[in-house]
């Protein structure tokens, strides 16, 4: 099915009347010009719209920008940034403009399966890798690049295929990956719950912005629909697109990798962006802000002052163009509170959160009924943690109000002094399950005088195959996140079993029951700065 181009070319116009650009007709990838790609790229400054050989044969819908006034015989650090997910080739366009302005060969292209792109949608898969590869060998025939100074990029899924092909491909030496994910399995499984609508979303975009091919079609129906006898091949499935089980790769290359996340993202949420960076063994740097996916970015890919992109180009003239512009020796790890202030820096992961640790001790036991949401929820993916990073508006609830019948409740004294919580807060706990399956999902609030908790951080959790009426152990890492609990509050956790963000695996009349065993007793460890 061929998929109309007018919504493209009509964001196309759009975005190239905003820049003041002037776009070159678009044309078909042909033999290298006589002359020096130098001299070609002097000639056509401007954006230009190309046909490029993809792998396997498939052509690629993308585009270039090369340096004003480019002088014969001299060349230029390339990027190449591959398209998120169902995004058309402009998609980069403001970015890339200012790239070129300041000395950089652009080349930027929607990914394989989506809009006018050929082949079919691999998710990160070998082909797409091959892409990367691809393009690289175009650019360099085609346009004045520098085959020793090679950079690749993206938001969402172009920063998943970034890491990956740099893991492939040793030309690469640089990647900066924002709203990425290096652990896919991680990243909309984890607790070993399905994030149904995150998936859904991606789903249906996919499906409304590209093809779907029929081992995407069947990974997406086994996953949706909790087919347990097929969870490893969805695993192994998973784990060939996760740079984090090719970091060894990257780390031979040495390349210089930037990570960026937002706090809140509900579709490739935080920590599995910080265990992977502490694997790193090149240059690195991870930054941490609020939002959801990609709204950390958004406004940047319009032209606006945007502090991620800022950071980005910075990484890239430090390790593209060898600038002595201070990345590199600032804290490798930057993150920014949810609640006020600046970056804050800090040596490595580690050290986030490590001052000090709080446990909230879970003492009393609690007995709860399965298959009721309560009205504690993590929020709805994409919209609510951005209303947190634009408007402070986080997802809350009534603590004193939640039905007890279906919900547990622990909360600390209040404190005297504001808390600081950095970095990932932790659940230890022992549970006894009334049947084999079931879900929870703990959630850390930070109630005000009156009882109404803002959510601080959550997490799911599943288990199957349990034998019921027998107590077993879990250890839950919560999201990652910055934020500030005031004084005069307190801190709450509170566990449930549904919530509109993920699966869920409970028997009609199942229940769970929560206890604190002498010998081993429950916990949240809340990490402070």
């Amino acid at each position: 099915m061929v998929r109309t181009p007018t919504a493209a070319a009509v964001a196309a116009a759009l975005t190239v009347a905003a820049l003041g650009l002037t776009p070159q007709p678009a044309r078909a990838a042909a033999p290298a010009p006589t002359g020096s790609p130098a001299a070609t790229a002097a000639a056509s400054p401007d954006l230009t719209f190309h046909d490029i050989p993809g792998s396997g044969g498939i052509t690629l819908k993308g585009n270039v920008f090369a340096p004003a006034g480019a002088t014969a015989g001299r060349t230029y650090p390339l990027i190449v940034l591959p398209g998120s997910w169902g995004m058309p080739q402009i998609e980069y366009v403001a970015q890339a403009k200012q790239l070129a302005d300041s000395g950089y060969v652009v080349v930027s292209y929607a990914s394989r399966g989506f809009w006018l792109s050929g082949g079919q949608i691999e998710v990160a898969g070998p082909p797409d890798v091959a892409d990367v590869s691809a393009v690289i060998d175009w650019a360099l025939a085609h346009t004045p690049a520098d085959p020793g100074r090679i950079g690749v990029g993206g938001v969402s899924y172009g920063a998943g295929i970034s890491l990956l092909a740099s893991a492939h491909d040793p030309r690469i030496t640089t990647v900066v990956a924002l709203s990425g994910w290096a652990d896919l399995i991680e990243s909309i499984y984890s607790g070993r719950t399905q994030h149904l609508q995150a998936t859904g979303l991606l789903g249906a975009v996919g499906r409304a912005t590209g093809r779907p091919g029929p081992e995407l079609d069947r990974i997406l129906d086994d996953f949706m629909n909790s087919r347990l006898d097929r969870e490893q091949e969805m695993i192994e499935w998973g784990r060939v697109r996760s740079a984090s089980e090719q970091v060894d790769r990257i780390n031979a290359h040495g390349t210089a990798v930037m990570l960026g996340n937002a706090w809140g993202d509900t579709v490739f949420p935080p920590n599995q962006y910080a265990s992977f960076f502490e694997k790193l063994k090149g240059p690195k740097r991870l930054e941490f802000r609020p939002g959801d996916h990609a709204t950390a970015e958004v406004t940047g890919l319009f032209g606006l002052p945007n502090d991620t992109w800022t950071n980005a180009r910075r990484w890239f003239d430090r390790h593209l163009r060898g600038e002595r512009n201070g990345v590199d020796t600032e804290a490798p790890v930057q993150i920014k509170s949810r609640s006020a202030g600046g970056y804050e820096g800090y040596a490595d992961w580690k050290s986030v959160g490590a001052a000090a640790t709080e446990k909230l001790a879970l003492n009393d036991t609690e007995h709860l009924f399965t298959g009721v949401n309560t009205g504690a929820d993590g929020g709805v993916v994409l919209l609510s943690s951005a209303l947190d990073q634009f408007a402070k508006i986080a997802p809350t609830a009534s603590v004193p109000l939640l039905p007890r019948t279906f919900s547990a409740v622990w909360q600390s004294e209040r404190y005297g002094s504001d808390r600081h919580v950095r970095g990932t807060a932790r659940l230890h706990t022992t549970v006894t399950p009334t049947r084999s399956d079931g879900t929870f999902v703990a959630y850390l609030y930070d109630v005000g005088p009156l009882g109404i908790g803002k959510l601080v951080t959550h997490a799911p959790y599943t288990f199957h195959g349990r034998t019921p009426g027998r107590a077993f152990g879990v250890d839950l890492d919560l999201f990652s996140t910055a934020y500030d609990v005031p004084a005069g509050h307190r801190l709450a956790l509170v566990v449930d079993t549904v919530d509109p963000l993920y699966a869920e695996y409970n028997p009609f009349g199942a229940q769970l029951t929560f206890t604190s065993p002498a010998a081993d007793p429950s916990y949240v460890a809340v990490p402070l700065r």
